[in-house]
């Protein structure tokens, strides 16, 4: 008999399945809490069950785990994990502590497809698209592994595109928010710009916060840098954004590496000020992570501060994020699924 994996199941899934053990729904209930609120491991591990409805849950299912290979910590306090996946594949999860919040930094692919030139995931290829309780599997396994702190916020900014994963990544983000109980309100999904994707983002998932990597102001400049330009430009991509419903407050991010001599001229600010006008919005400014194997380079200092200078006085809201974690290779662009 094949066993069932718990996780690899919906929460109706779950009701169908004790259900057709004979068991009362609330055992269903009962499943869901121990697997999602309690991270448990096994189903030896639900001490509210009975020794004899323990062992009759192992006869028909599992309990499915990430296995940790590898845990490094940065001098920062971030935290990277490398998992195995079941297949020997291997994904990177990063725990960022900043001011009062834990966020966790969870992958969707097992590689990338896009090939941004400032991205180790990309040099990988593409392999395989994360099952959605792999995705969540990366909150489970992280939240037991650190009790009793306990992770606050979630950003799918990790290996993979998630809107090239669509349909597992919403399944996804729908268990995150119903039964691991984040708040949507403190997740956000990246993406490179799927344009077609974006629109149906909004139909089909929760209400999380998106943020959107542009990186340049111009289709030549970001088609050196993002080939997913040439299938989806920068127009199309900002028509995506204008049209992307946000409820009071709420503002979407555009995320924008800094590189030297490509996208960080006055010109650029001047650009972002123009081609932003009239979207809810912020940018984070981030200063490229170099990984020693491309030409691209870091601006100076006084670059970055005068670029971010000319979109306050536009009356934009612009941040410089410093990636953490670049010691371990676990900022912005340099998860690579290695050791």
């Amino acid at each position: 008999m094949v066993k069932i994996n718990l996780k690899s199941l919906s929460k109706d899934g779950i009701f169908d399945f004790i259900e057709s053990l004979g068991l009362p729904r609330y055992r269903g209930e009962q499943l869901i809490h121990w697997i999602y609120k309690k991270n448990a491991a096994s189903i030896d591990e639900i001490s509210e069950f009975s020794k004899s409805l323990r062992n009759t849950l192992n006869k028909h299912a599992f309990i499915s785990n990430l296995e940790l290979v590898k845990n490094l910590k940065s001098r920062d306090g971030t935290e990277k994990f490398l998992f195995s996946l079941n297949d020997g594949q291997t994904i990177e999860t990063v725990l960022i502590p900043d001011k009062g919040r834990l966020t966790l930094c969870i992958s969707s692919q097992v590689g990338c497809a896009l090939g941004c030139r400032f991205c180790l995931t990309g040099k990988l290829g593409f392999i395989r698209n994360l099952k959605s309780f792999e995705i969540v599997d990366q909150i489970t396994t992280v939240q037991r592994i650190i009790m009793p702190k306990k992770i606050t916020n979630i950003v799918l900014m990790g290996m993979g595109e998630p809107l090239l994963n669509f349909d597992r990544v919403v399944e996804a983000l729908w268990r995150i928010v119903l039964l691991v109980g984040i708040s949507k309100r403190k997740i956000t999904l990246s993406t490179a710009g799927i344009t077609p994707r974006i629109e149906l983002f909004s139909k089909k998932a929760p209400e999380v916060n998106l943020a959107v990597s542009l990186n340049a102001t111009t289709d030549e400049s970001r088609d050196k840098i993002m080939p997913v330009n040439k299938r989806y430009p920068i127009k199309s991509l900002l028509n995506a954004c204008r049209n992307f419903p946000l409820s009071p407050r709420r503002r979407i991010t555009f995320e924008y590496v800094l590189i030297k001599g490509l996208n960080d001229s006055r010109e650029d600010a001047l650009r972002i000020v123009r081609l932003l006008k009239g979207i809810r919005c912020k940018v984070n400014l981030i200063p490229l992570n170099q990984s020693g194997s491309d030409s691209l380079k870091r601006p100076s200092e006084r670059t970055i501060l005068e670029f971010q200078k000319i979109l306050m006085q536009n009356n934009m809201t612009a941040l410089i994020r410093e990636s953490k974690g670049s010691d371990i290779l676990a900022a912005c662009g340099q998860l690579r699924g290695g050791s």
